[in-house]
């Protein structure tokens, strides 16, 4: 069974906001999902396109394929 419901934290507790159709006394597991907030989503809009005329990309992705053929790995001893 799973569900999503909003909850709001008070006094270090979770509060739930929206109703909750579980019987009195049912154990469930909680995941956190940190929602990103209006300003941060605001920040990261303001810094989109930010390399644009500074950045060859094609230059970029061809030194990142470059740099995956060279071993670092020690050779191994058998």
């Amino acid at each position: 069974m799973g569900d999503t419901f909003r909850a709001r934290v008070r006094g270090g507790m979770l509060e739930p906001i929206d109703r909750i159709e579980l019987p009195e006394g049912e154990e469930v597991t909680v995941t956190i999902v940190d929602l990103p907030s209006a300003r941060d989503l605001a920040a990261f809009a303001r810094a989109r396109g930010g390399w644009r005329g500074t950045v060859d990309v094609d230059a970029l992705i061809h030194n990142i394929y470059e740099s995956r053929l060279v071993s670092t790995r020690p050779e191994p001893r058998v």
